[in-house]
């Protein structure tokens, strides 16, 4: 038969001992890394004294520190403040340990450590397969038990490093690297989920295809680089034309497309001349001229027809913008098909 060891002289030697710890040893958590030492530990068990003592060794471990006595209140303190690892004792009164690992792992990016004084009755998979990071059993050694909590802040550094550096790769690969705006392959893939959007709920889509006239002549003239500072402006001009549901891409070159869901043909020739207007009042001073150089761009519109292809629909606002281009340049060309 499994038995309970009584907890709180063992933990309160362990703490004298822990508090007399080499120079060596508080040298080297000294230099743990500050994401590390920076984290917070919230500690549940309805013993007083195991908790008061626990949460004391956590905070001698250059760590902050909070405390629950039961899983309820915990769940409280979690909806409130940031916790980066609890600690918990399964045996609590109410929700027992194994569930509130379970409720935190499913609400929570919150690392879980269970503690068992029960060794017979709990096994590491069940603990594990409710998802703790870690599982010691009682009289837990404090320095076993800061081992383990360093081991699980560490592997949450990790993850979170390497979750970031995927989200910052899915970023760089749909963003273009000069302008910031989304890149042609990222405009397609979102101008179907636009088209999938508007067929289910039959409502209106419009597209805006753009080009900066002359700019072949600018370039020449004035070097690449400064005809780069041209398309960054670009960029940052048309997305401040725009409302937070639209979205704007650099198509190629200097061609940019724009996807305004929600708008009919009219609202988005609207969106265009706007644009247009923003892009011609703008200001650009290359670096061999001291008056500002004049900068156009030629817009295309069209609206998606019901059950028509996506080539059709980018081609023909592709037409509408050569009709700008064929009628002088630095225009708003409208291009739409029968509804019926």
């Amino acid at each position: 038969m499994s038995r309970y060891i009584p907890l709180s002289e063992e933990i309160c030697f362990s703490i004298r001992l822990f508090s007399r710890v080499s120079t060596d040893k508080a040298n080297a958590m000294a230099d743990e890394p500050r994401t590390l030492l920076d984290a917070h530990i919230l500690i549940v068990d309805d013993d007083a004294a195991i908790r008061d003592s626990m949460q004391e060794f956590v905070q001698m471990s250059g760590f902050s520190s909070a405390s629950a006595a039961c899983a309820e209140d915990a769940l409280e303190m979690l909806q409130t403040e940031p916790v980066d690892v609890v600690i918990t004792d399964i045996m609590l009164p109410g929700m027992d340990g194994l569930e509130l690992t379970d409720r935190i792992r499913k609400n929570f990016e919150v690392d879980v450590i269970v503690m068992t004084g029960y060794s017979g009755d709990y096994s590491y998979e069940e603990a594990i397969s409710k998802g703790a990071s870690d599982f010691v059993f009682k009289p837990v050694r404090f320095e076993e038990l800061l081992l383990r909590l360093r081991r699980v802040l560490k592997e949450r550094r990790l993850t979170q490093e390497r979750i970031q550096m995927l989200e910052k790769l899915k970023r760089l690969s749909i963003t273009d690297g000069l302008t910031k705006l989304y890149n042609s392959r990222y405009f397609y893939n979102q101008l179907k989920i636009e088209i999938d959007r508007t067929t289910r709920y039959q409502r209106p889509l419009s597209l805006l295809l753009l080009d900066i006239d002359n700019f072949k002549e600018y370039n020449d003239t004035y070097g690449h680089l400064e005809g780069d500072k041209i398309l960054v402006r670009l960029g940052q001009v048309i997305k401040s034309c725009l409302r937070k549901m639209d979205s704007a891409y650099r198509y190629g070159g200097e061609e940019f497309t724009v996807i305004l869901p929600e708008t009919e043909g009219d609202e988005a020739a609207t969106v265009a001349e706007r644009i247009r207007s923003a892009v011609e009042t703008e200001h650009f001073y290359p670096q061999k001229e001291d008056d500002p150089v004049a900068i156009t761009i030629s817009i295309g519109v069209t609206e998606f027809t019901w059950q028509e292809e996506i080539a059709l629909f980018v081609q023909r606002a592709d037409k509408a913008m050569y009709q700008s281009k064929q009628a002088g340049r630095n225009r708003v060309s409208c291009l739409f098909t029968s509804k019926s």
